[in-house]
């Protein structure tokens, strides 16, 4: 699906051929590759190439992605949704230069927040590596609950890792008391500029 989601700080956009030497160059990143399942590392730009391949505009809404573009800075990371055994799952990163700011709160929470609006799904999951406490921290804070432990296959460590199960429920997210992560639905228009 091509939507492009507004925030109060910044724009989710549908990912571009143009962004692929900074995906290459952010991935490349142990410290960020390590926490996620399936990327590898080392991570090239023809690995950033052949994803954003597969990044089709008739992609089912379970299979949206969006990368983080900053006003002034451009390109940070990305938030996404795949379908998992159980149902939706969503997942992220972020580049390092960009961490400790808040970018990824707003930016799972804008994406949940469009996804429970265009789906009649119930639950989307997650889950973190269990050394990841600053994702644990978000997921935590925008309403995830903790499901169980597994293991899972990390490509970048070529290992499987202990994995925290989370999921999320509709009613949980709506019911969220926290008073940060109330700015309200993002605008979200096609890339024809039409509102939702």
């Amino acid at each position: 699906m091509n939507i492009t989601l507004r925030t109060p700080n910044f724009t989710l956009r549908p990912a571009q051929v143009g962004d692929a030497e900074l995906i290459a160059r952010y991935l490349n990143d142990f410290a960020v590759a390590g926490n996620l399942a399936r990327v590898p590392f080392p991570y090239h730009l023809s690995d950033a190439k052949a994803w954003l391949g597969s990044r089709k505009p008739s992609l089912p809404v379970e299979e949206t992605n969006f990368s983080i573009d900053l006003p002034g800075e451009g390109f940070a990371g990305h938030v996404g949704f795949h379908m998992g055994p159980q149902g939706p799952i969503i997942g992220y990163w972020l580049g390092q230069p960009f961490w400790g700011r808040g970018i990824m709160t707003e930016a799972v929470l804008a994406s949940l927040e469009w996804f429970f609006d265009v789906t009649d799904a119930d639950t989307i999951y997650s889950g973190v590596f269990h050394f990841n406490h600053a994702s644990l921290a978000i997921q935590t804070k925008l309403g995830f609950t903790q499901t169980g432990r597994s293991t899972l296959l990390c490509l970048a460590r070529g290992a499987e890792v202990e994995h925290i199960d989370t999921k999320l429920t509709r009613a949980r997210f709506q019911q969220n008391p926290d008073p940060v992560l109330q700015f309200g639905n993002a605008a979200a228009e096609s890339l024809e500029g039409q509102k939702k």
